[in-house]
């Protein structure tokens, strides 16, 4: 085993290990004790834990062994174990961890419950597992309809939220509704983090001085695709040829690459797409990165 991978591995585990301490402070001391409902798995271990006071160190386990059945089969063996490890750390964590009750105000609750349950579920899918198995679910059910994973999602928690709201009361899953949107804003930021990669296109006549401008001021690499502009309504035989120029920076770097681009042609057309991952190339390193 190399260093490099060595060291991949330590990180996977310290991210792990955080995310599990993350979610059972969140269960212990904001959901569980106060009686909050969230999203996902852990939503529905918690539905049953209210309904039938069962211990919620098991149910996590019972709820999420389902979906580590379909990650081995689904993802990988490698997924799976990571897994079920970080699982049982969680109900290891929930039986013997007595972490302090913080607060019984119920918007405190939502709020700082969705926040760290979001970080923890984050951090344990940036150490390679799934501490909440519902992503897996969506990956199944995707290979078997046409609807994207953000849907598939959505679907399952409407449903257990209209049983939290049968069985529980409104209110009770209308703050199930709020802790699960904090929960996924969270674990969108640990993810992607605060320096998301976005994939910035520019079409402009004056392509070469643009094109040396990102390489040369701003250090970027790009990516040039042959393409034609014009195909106007009122010249639409009229078009020339043109490179068409594509690159990859932060959110933090697109001001300063739109205003170069003006600098050279006003008219320029530029879009942005958000890129979910990038590596290789020529990059701004992330604080932290190697």
């Amino acid at each position: 085993m190399s260093f490099h991978s060595t060291k991949e591995n330590i990180q996977d585990f310290l991210y792990a290990v955080s995310g599990i301490l993350f979610v059972g402070f969140a269960l212990k001391s904001f959901l569980v004790p106060n009686h909050f409902l969230d999203g996902g798995v852990t939503g529905v271990a918690l539905l049953i834990h209210e309904t039938y006071h069962l211990p919620i160190a098991v149910l996590v386990i019972f709820c999420n062994v389902p979906f580590i059945i379909m990650g081995w089969f689904i993802i990988n063996k490698n997924f799976a174990i990571r897994t079920l490890l970080a699982v049982i750390g969680l109900a290891l964590v929930l039986s013997f961890i007595p972490y302090p009750v913080i607060t019984s105000d119920k918007l405190l609750i939502s709020i700082f419950g969705g926040v760290f349950l979001g970080l923890g579920i984050g951090l344990g899918m940036r150490g390679g597992c799934a501490i909440d198995g519902i992503e897996v679910l969506a990956l199944y059910t995707l290979k078997r309809s046409g609807f994207t994973i953000s849907e598939i999602i959505l679907g399952i928690n409407i449903i257990l939220f209209l049983f939290a709201a049968i069985g529980l009361g409104i209110v009770t899953a209308l703050y199930a509704m709020l802790t699960y949107f904090i929960a996924t804003r969270s674990i969108d930021y640990v993810i992607e983090g605060l320096e998301e990669y976005i994939g910035v296109t520019i079409i402009s006549k004056n392509h070469e001085e643009i094109k040396k401008a990102v390489v040369m001021q701003m250090g970027k690499g790009i990516t040039v695709y042959k393409g034609e502009r014009g195909f106007m309504k009122d010249s639409f035989e009229v078009s020339h040829p043109t490179d068409i120029l594509y690159t990859i920076m932060t959110r933090f770097e697109v001001r300063r690459l739109r205003n170069l681009v003006l600098k050279h042609d006003t008219k320029a057309f530029i879009f942005t797409n958000i890129i979910k991952e990038a590596a290789g190339g020529v990059l701004l390193k992330r604080k932290g990165d190697h």
